[in-house]
């Protein structure tokens, strides 16, 4: 039943390949959004909540070259960016296909 709501709502999880990782914080609007577009994608994606840990933003800021905003996602160790990168890689139609690898 959930493979026909899926196909019904152009959800294709089982295409999905890619390791997703995304720092966030809790309250983030921006990190829901984001979260939100991936679970729509049928993502399993590895969430770092960084509130209040400075160690994490830390290792999040080395990982991204120095960016300290949440969200910050990678597709298989690949900085995708924030929320706003992540919705216009899905507008451009990369997106899935990045998932897909």
């Amino acid at each position: 039943m959930l493979d026909s709501l899926n196909a019904l709502l152009g959800r294709h999880p089982e295409r999905v390949k890619a390791h997703v990782e995304i720092y966030t914080w809790q309250t983030c609007p921006y990190c829901i959004r984001a979260k939100m577009l991936l679970w729509w994608k049928g993502v399993n994606y590895t969430e770092y909540k960084i509130d209040g840990n400075g160690a994490a933003r830390v290792k999040m800021a080395e990982r991204t070259n120095g960016r300290r905003t949440v969200p910050q996602i990678f597709i298989n160790d690949q900085h995708i960016g924030g929320c706003d990168d992540l919705y216009e890689l899905d507008t451009k139609g990369q997106l899935d296909p990045l998932l897909a690898q």
